[in-house]
């Protein structure tokens, strides 16, 4: 009987790629595992002991469903210094439980049956069932590595219909590791300006850039009034467990999902505000360190991928590589299962992110360097192996 009772719309979703390797690993031994974008760093010192003194203080109440006052000023600080862009603390800007709710607020306050949702491809798992799940249409917007795995302004151009209402813009690119720089941005905000089309802009790896500094669409003539900026603290500041995101944009956009927010979370962790008003404040020196590492990383993945006969786009952000593996004439899928089987290496199915991840695999190297060299070991011989048979 209560299968019958389920949601349609759930029918619809698929379970996520992501967790349907994490899940097999765990029940195996032995096993390093590449899959799961979640920083190897602690939360940086200071800033647990600043929640540490906030349960001292006492302060467990709720706050404001649009988050403390204190911590939203310091996000418009950050937004402004770091980015050149401007919010009012007290109307335009909303703290939400991860990045993720965020995004999921967003298409539930926008989205009307049928509206389509464009979403440049391979990119991150949840966006289409947050579109499907608010009555929305996801449309791919396949990209390629020829352009770098960049949202041109001509494969824009091409999908937009007269029923498109929103753009994800996922840079930097989980799982891609692209990026856009400012001249990418002006080119589509050309298409887009001759639209009535509205951008979400999920910048949660946006201090994880490599090469040049990272450019908010929302800093590009004509763009700020129809783009809500999405971050967080999970990346950047090594915070996943605290559950701390929020969104920023239009005072109308913002009020309407702090409305869907207040009913269905009320506020965010207490604790975790407090803890993210210290790592504003105090820990950009921490990321900065953390982003040098994994700089340092990103090189030895890319390099040795390269080594062992994997073509390796090279990426400019987040923490992500993503090696081509169509010369091993294997779907993602087969390879990544064989991989688990045969060497104990947990890489993610590129069809995971897109159709158009299909023959690429997602490696995180939010991992130690010893891992790191381990893994390649293991993928190198796993790969000389397919190629003699």
């Amino acid at each position: 009987m209560m299968e019958s009772m389920i949601s349609s719309r759930i029918d619809i979703i698929k379970p996520s790629g992501i967790r349907k390797f994490f899940d097999i690993v765990t029940q195996m031994e032995d096993v390093i595992s590449l899959g799961v974008g979640e920083p190897d760093f602690a939360t940086p010192w200071h800033v647990r002991e600043e929640a540490i003194y906030a349960l001292e203080k006492g302060r467990t109440n709720y706050t404001s469903n649009s988050g403390l006052l204190e911590l939203r000023q310091e996000i418009s600080r950050y937004l402004a210094t770091s980015y050149q862009i401007n919010y009012k603390p007290e109307t335009e800007v909303l703290v939400t439980v991860g990045a993720s709710e965020a995004i999921d607020l967003a298409m539930r306050a926008l989205i009307n049956p049928g509206d389509e949702v464009l979403i440049p491809e391979p990119s991150y798992v949840s966006y289409s069932p947050c579109v499907i799940l608010a009555g929305g249409v996801p449309v791919a917007v396949p990209t390629t590595e020829k352009t770098d795995f960049r949202l041109t302004s001509a494969d824009l151009a091409s999908c937009i219909t007269d029923k498109t209402k929103i753009l994800i813009l996922p840079y930097p690119n989980n799982p891609t590791g692209a990026i856009m720089d400012r001249e990418n941005l002006i080119d589509i905000a050309q298409v887009l300006r001759q639209h009535n089309i509205l951008i979400i802009s999920d910048e949660i790896y946006s201090e994880l850039t490599y090469d040049g500094e990272h450019v908010s669409i929302a800093a590009i003539e004509g763009m700020y009034d129809r783009t809500l900026v999405i971050n967080g603290f999970s990346k950047s500041f090594a915070m996943t467990g605290w559950r701390l995101g929020y969104a920023a944009g239009p005072e109308v956009l913002i009020a309407a999902m702090t409305k869907i927010h207040q009913y269905a979370i009320m506020c965010c962790p207490t604790i975790s505000q407090y803890a993210a008003v210290e790592a504003l404040r105090n820990g950009m020196d921490s990321v900065k360190r953390m982003q040098e590492e994994y700089d340092r990383r990103r090189k030895l993945l890319v390099h040795g991928f390269n080594e062992i006969g994997l073509e390796c786009f090279e990426p400019k952000g987040a923490f992500y590589v993503f090696p081509c593996i169509r010369s091993l004439n294997m779907t993602s899928e087969e390879f990544c299962d064989q991989l688990l089987k045969t060497e104990r290496v947990a890489v993610v199915p590129g069809n995971a992110f897109g159709d158009s991840g299909e023959g690429y695999i997602r490696c995180s190297y939010a991992y130690s360097l010893a891992n790191l060299q381990t893994a390649l070991e293991r993928i190198g011989r796993f790969v000389a192996r397919v190629k003699q048979a």
